[in-house]
């Protein structure tokens, strides 16, 4: 596992904690993955996994949870950054706020630019449900890593062949799965359905 790695170039501004409505029912829906281990650390490897981000209503910058965070049980809103730029094909991106953006920004970035009704995305980790629903669900190609352009560009394929889910396995991303909806209730859904 080599999740929680940032791969993309990062400009990072300090700043003060996202301040929206919305806030709120983003930690409390992290801190639940969290709770239904979909999110966490992973002793073995000493690394995070999972990750979750909105996309405020009056805001074109999406908030995501900050690199490193996995391993924190209760997160607060220094726990989270807004991504105030990004450039897919140049793999970069620019944040601000108290932490560095999720190694998985850009992925996040590729949906909300694909379905510009998708307000909220979730990304959690459980193998034996990745393994049940790898191919039966839209799935990345094996050969993808995370956190890349390419696996942005994976994302985009998947949307032009179908654009009518609102959930993904990655191929190349051991017990990677991601959700999405108009807001966070729905991202989760078919994660509480399986395994709440």
């Amino acid at each position: 596992m080599d999740d929680g790695y940032i791969k993309f170039k990062i400009d990072w501004q300090e700043g003060s904690a996202p301040d929206y409505p919305e806030m709120d029912d983003l930690i409390m829906w992290r801190d639940r993955m969290y709770d239904m281990g979909l999110i966490g650390y992973d002793e073995n490897y000493k690394v995070g996994f999972g990750n979750i981000s909105i996309l405020p209503s009056i805001n074109k910058n999406f908030i995501i949870s900050g690199t490193q965070t996995g391993h924190i049980e209760r997160l607060k809103a220094e726990h989270f950054t807004e991504v105030t730029d990004y450039s897919i094909t140049k793999n970069q991106l620019s944040c601000l706020g108290p932490v560095k953006a999720s190694s998985e920004s850009l992925t996040h970035a590729a949906i909300y630019e694909a379905d510009q009704n998708i307000r909220a995305v979730i990304h959690i980790h459980h193998d034996q449900q990745w393994e049940a629903w790898l191919d039966q669900i839209p799935t990345t190609n094996k050969d993808v890593p995370y956190g890349t352009p390419e696996m942005a560009f994976e994302i985009a394929r998947l949307f032009k062949e179908n654009n009518s889910f609102n959930l993904l396995a990655m191929a190349g991303h051991q017990g990677g799965l991601i959700a999405f909806g108009e807001n966070l209730k729905e991202a989760a859904q078919p994660f509480l359905e399986v395994l709440g």
